[in-house]
């Protein structure tokens, strides 16, 4: 069997590696502390899972969903973006139910991306932009974010002749894996180079809500210009602890939204209607779940920042998302300080590099453990003397 060309140029995907990694440890007895995928511990909202509940046994929801997502659904999503965000969408042709956001994402390489065309990516970055590029047979050109410009995109520094060739640009603020974040004039700067290049720009904004002291994240969409250039993806996962529910959207340019829409509905079936009604209870009900979800994630960051501090590291405590973006210690490739780690002290993280080849030289850190794991984890660490000075 001869395998396609476009996944021959596949890498392997970073969390079936570390979901492998973890899996040959426990055979071997090791009792391991993941701190790898950013998959929240914390339950789903009880009145979130009533409404599923209640809407599983009507049996109107037990066939074939519309493609777009439930006109309800998309005007709950509008509602919540002018709300949060004060920006309007249209329901009707701004809003695209997904199956998850990742779905989405990976989707919209195809409605753009011809064999040979070039994209801008986030790196380090989520996996998947570059991986959506190969698999539309695209070309995808690291956006190097770096440590001493904000994890911000220096637009000056990409050569000018890939910028003439590239079509999409695809941008994640607040950021995973660095948690760094992006403020209006950022957003504006990237609407302004994408409108001088003809780029389409793509933004994912799933940690929008889990931020932290006071800071409250703004959406690209909010940009003077924005919706003729692009769009954003958003989810229910994080902010809502429904990762296993895959129920997320993309809202922005109509033109998009409308090229993405065919290939959805040649690809899938739409998301299960009585997930969507659960998802309109997630927007319109009580939002005081949030608020919680952040005070636990404040106290672990806290407290992993503390206890990585204490062992030499110097981390700023990052004003959002539920990752920990810290470097390894001189001398070491991220590779071989994640397998030392796992190796010593059965702490799994996985490797900068993973993210992309600016991703070298760090380790990232999930919050989506409990605080008495992370304690633990930090103190094998501590027992092991695995320090960064």
């Amino acid at each position: 069997m001869e395998t396609a060309e476009r996944i021959k140029n596949i890498p392997p995907y970073l969390f079936a590696q570390i979901d492998k990694l973890k899996a040959e440890k426990i055979a071997q007895g090791v009792d391991v502390i993941n701190l790898g995928i950013g998959d929240p511990d914390l339950p789903t909202p009880k009145n979130i899972i009533d409404a599923l509940n209640k809407a599983s046994l009507d049996s109107k929801n037990h066939r074939y969903p519309t493609y777009s997502g439930l006109l309800e659904l998309r005007s709950a999503i509008a509602e919540w973006y002018k709300k949060r965000f004060k920006v309007e969408l249209n329901p009707e042709d701004e809003v695209l139910g997904l199956i998850g956001s990742k779905e989405g994402i990976a989707h919209i390489f195809l409605a753009y991306i011809n064999p040979g065309d070039w994209t801008l990516v986030s790196d380090p970055g989520y996996p998947v932009y570059k991986i959506g590029t190969l698999l539309a047979g695209g070309i995808p050109y690291s956006l190097p974010l770096k440590r001493e410009n904000n994890f911000l995109p220096d637009f000056k520094s990409i050569p000018s002749k890939i910028v003439k060739k590239a079509k999409i640009i695809f941008v994640n603020y607040p950021h995973n894996p660095t948690a760094a974040t992006a403020e209006i004039e950022d957003f504006q700067k990237l609407v302004d180079f994408a409108q001088e290049n003809g780029l389409i720009v793509c933004h994912d904004a799933a940690y929008s809500e889990v931020t932290f002291d006071g800071y409250t994240a703004d959406s690209f969409l909010q940009a003077k210009g924005a919706k003729d250039v692009g769009v954003e993806f958003h989810s229910l996962s994080k902010t809502y602890n429904m990762t296993g529910w895959r129920i997320g959207w993309v809202c922005g340019n109509s033109k998009i939204i409308s090229d993405l829409s065919v290939v959805k509905t040649n690809i899938d079936s739409g998301i299960f209607q009585a997930l969507q009604y659960a998802g309109i209870e997630a927007l319109r009900g009580s939002q005081d779940n949030i608020k919680i979800i952040r005070r636990v994630y404040k106290r672990r960051r806290d407290l992993v920042v503390k206890g990585l501090n204490e062992l030499g590291w110097e981390i700023t405590p990052p004003k959002a998302t539920f990752y920990i973006w810290a470097e390894v210690p001189e001398g070491w490739t991220s590779r071989e300080f994640a397998t030392y780690l796992l190796d010593k002290t059965g702490v799994l993280v996985p490797p900068g590099v993973g993210y992309g080849d600016y991703g070298e030289g760090s380790f990232r850190i999930s919050l989506t453990i409990s605080d008495e794991r992370l304690k633990e984890a930090l103190k094998r660490m501590k027992e092991a003397k695995i320090y960064k000075k």
